[in-house]
């Protein structure tokens, strides 16, 4: 236990070992306050849910904030505490291994070191691990997060023989998006009862304008013709599209007409061909950026 103690006070200082680097745990500090409108109460429930170090889930379609929401709270929080409270962002995929996730042996010359991954310098940094998109990293691989996920808050590290219990600031987050749930690709219910799930959605036009000007920059009557065209899309039903424009999509939109690109072009490039390949749901959607960008 003593060694794990050094190598995370050497990782905090983003140190070397036998060649191999540590993480920077000062990287993942958010020094300046991310633009987030809270929708609802999810400020005060993740507060509470932060506090009583219970491991959260975030549930939403894709571009809808769910990242923007963990980075704003880090930053709130940490400002709260009068202490950083850092990210750590692991991108979930189908390759991810346990290894990937906490830590491994690597040869450097003639000596063996071991190297923490990302969920273990949390862990011992006290630091938030966010696992997003968790549904597409492999089951076996997200056994490992229940001991951390429960009562226990340990993290076993088999290759070493050994536990690390976690800091008393760390906590774990995942998200997903239940839309894109499937046999093949969902959260086993011994992995689901183990968060406290937040919901998010697309908010409602009047707030999403306001999100669409605060992050592009641009003059309020083109970010509520956006968020209208966002809502009216997201309104087409089924079809080609399995989702309608996210609120990330309307900002790059607005994004594009900031820097003089003409609105129907911005919207085709950010919007039309982005969300489908389907020519039915083109169309449908041109038809829509014509009615408000005439």
């Amino acid at each position: 236990m003593e060694g794990e103690e050094r190598a995370a006070r050497g990782g905090a200082r983003g140190e070397s070992r036998g060649g191999a680097r540590e993480i920077a745990y000062e990287e993942h500090v958010i020094e300046e306050e991310p633009f987030y409108v809270p929708v609802g109460d999810e400020v005060e429930v993740f507060r509470a849910a932060y506090r009583a170090r219970l491991p959260v889930s975030l549930k939403g379609p894709t571009g809808c904030g769910k990242t923007r929401f963990l980075e704003y709270m880090s930053w709130k929080l940490g400002r709260e505490d009068g202490e950083p409270l850092p990210l750590i962002t692991v991108a979930c995929h189908e390759d991810l291994t346990a290894g990937d996730l906490v830590g491994r042996y690597l040869l450097h010359g003639e000596e063996t070191v071991w190297v923490d991954g990302p969920l273990t310098a949390a862990v011992k940094a006290g630091a938030i691990c966010y696992l997003d998109e968790v549904v597409e990293a492999r089951k076996d691989t997200l056994v490992l997060i229940h001991p951390l996920a429960d009562h226990r808050r340990m993290l076993p590290l088999e290759k070493k023989g050994s536990l690390v219990r976690a800091h008393p600031r760390f906590l774990l987050v995942i998200s997903y998006n239940p839309g894109y749930q499937s046999m093949l690709k969902d959260l086993k219910i011994s992995t689901r009862q183990r968060f406290a799930a937040i919901d998010f959605s697309y908010p409602p036009a009047s707030l999403e304008a306001r999100i669409i000007a605060g992050e592009a920059g641009v003059e309020e009557g083109l970010a509520r013709d956006l968020a209208l065209l966002g809502e009216r899309a997201r309104s087409l039903g089924e079809g080609g599209m399995d989702e309608g424009p996210s609120t990330r999509l309307l900002i790059y939109a607005a994004r594009l007409v900031g820097h003089g690109v003409e609105p129907r072009r911005a919207c085709e490039t950010a919007l039309v061909s982005a969300v489908s390949d389907d020519p039915v749901t083109q169309q449908a959607l041109r038809d829509l950026v014509a009615a408000v960008f005439p």
